[in-house]
């Protein structure tokens, strides 16, 4: 089948590797003119990293990821106040957890396809009409297209979704906070592989130092419903920072110095996608633009990775018989991605408690993660997936 692919991002690429790899014509479309880079860093396990390791990726992702050795809670002094060696996550996911950079991942999985599947840079799909037997594709800027399915995989603001389902707002839940990355060059200190945080009521800023010289910095922050409306270029982005975080502590006023020169800041609001179907005629959601769980979730990645897998595998299995394989597509992972969202809603508050007592707790339960036990009770069950992926097999058939 002749597959339409709105997104070239992580969900969308490796969809197109396991289409591509069942012997379908996987076609890739992405807005940016190239493949998007910066951003933040993600810690990557689950069943995302048993994608990636099925698709021989994961000594590439080991060799440009890192391995992160302690969150650090510090105070307004930069005196520790909790946090916690990730040697604890490690008793639970022992070595197939990497820390990196998530357009390092994205541009690892599109190395997998960039030679075998097209790709059209800088345009969209903008218009859908379905057939008995087709979709017709309109675009911003290319000429009409007939394929035999469209996948939205074009993240939280999906186009598709908009255009086949109905309006963002319909299915959006706003958690309530704001986040912005950047990256600079030379800030100091640096804290080789430790990952530091500084929390307020209501706002939190973190920082961690990357090859190459380079830091990241993470802005989380509390924003009421009526302030959900995103700036809308980097002028408005840096204004918004330094309103929200210009008076506090630690060395907050040296990394909004340090942001006066960068350009292409990452600014967006923590929501969630929660939608009854994700499937509707020929058209199929996949990724944040179909659940997403939330970018402070930590697993939304793996997820749409493990989305992509079991899709292009129904569709494999099925043999041509789409709406089978939307069913089943839904069916295996409806559930799963419904808990995960549960907890990613209740995880997001923790990054930025709205009290001083709030952010107490939350610096006192990092450290009692030091305890195995109370570890294993805080967050052995987050890091664990109940949810085992299937082998489709070379021909796309499960096997048992």
């Amino acid at each position: 089948m002749k597959i339409a692919i709105n997104g070239a991002g992580i969900a969308g690429t490796t969809l197109a590797y396991w289409l591509h790899h069942y012997g379908h014509e996987p076609v890739l479309f992405e807005t940016a003119p190239k493949l998007r880079s910066g951003g933040y860093v993600i810690d990557f396990w689950g069943v995302g990293y048993d994608v990636a390791d099925r698709m021989g990726l994961v000594p590439h992702l080991k060799e440009i990821g890192y391995k992160v050795g302690e969150w650090r809670l510090v105070n307004a002094e930069g005196h520790r106040t909790g946090g916690f060696s990730t040697s604890v996550i490690d008793h639970f996911a022992g070595d197939r957890l990497v820390s990196l950079e998530r357009s390092g991942l994205a541009a690892a999985i599109y190395g997998t396809v960039k030679d075998k599947v097209e790709t059209v840079f800088g345009d969209s799909v903008a218009g859908i009409e379905e057939s008995a037997d087709s979709v017709r594709l309109s675009f911003d800027k290319g000429e009409p297209r007939d394929f035999d399915l469209l996948i939205g995989a074009d993240g939280l603001h999906s186009r598709v979704r908009s255009l086949v389902f109905g309006p963002e707002d319909r299915f959006e839940t706003y958690l309530g906070y704001h986040v912005a990355a950047f990256q600079v060059d030379g800030y100091r200190p640096r804290d080789e592989l430790v990952y530091i945080s500084h929390t307020e009521p209501g706002r939190q800023i973190s920082r961690f130092s990357m090859r190459g010289d380079k830091t990241l910095f993470l802005f989380v922050f509390h924003a009421d419903e009526g302030q959900k409306q995103m700036p809308a270029d980097d002028a408005e982005r840096k204004a918004v920072l330094r309103e929200v975080f210009g008076d506090m502590g630690w060395e907050t006023p040296r990394i909004l110095d340090a942001m006066e020169d960068v350009q292409g800041i990452y600014f967006d609001r923590v929501s969630q996608i929660r939608m009854g179907r994700w499937t509707h005629g020929r058209t199929a959601l996949l990724g944040d633009a179909a659940a997403c769980v939330s970018l402070l979730a930590g697993e939304g990645t793996g997820l749409a990775m493990a989305e992509a897998y079991i899709l292009a595998g129904e569709l494999a299995a099925a043999d041509g018989n789409h709406n089978a394989a939307f069913a089943r597509y839904h069916e295996r992972l409806a559930g799963f991605i419904q808990r995960k969202q549960e907890t990613a809603k209740s995880l997001a508050a923790s990054f930025a408690p709205e009290t001083r007592f709030g952010i107490f707790v939350r610096d006192l339960t990092t450290r009692l993660m030091a305890i195995p036990l109370l570890a294993d009770a805080i967050i052995g069950r987050d890091l664990r997936d109940d949810i085992e992926l299937p082998d489709y097999g070379e021909a796309g058939k499960v096997e048992a």
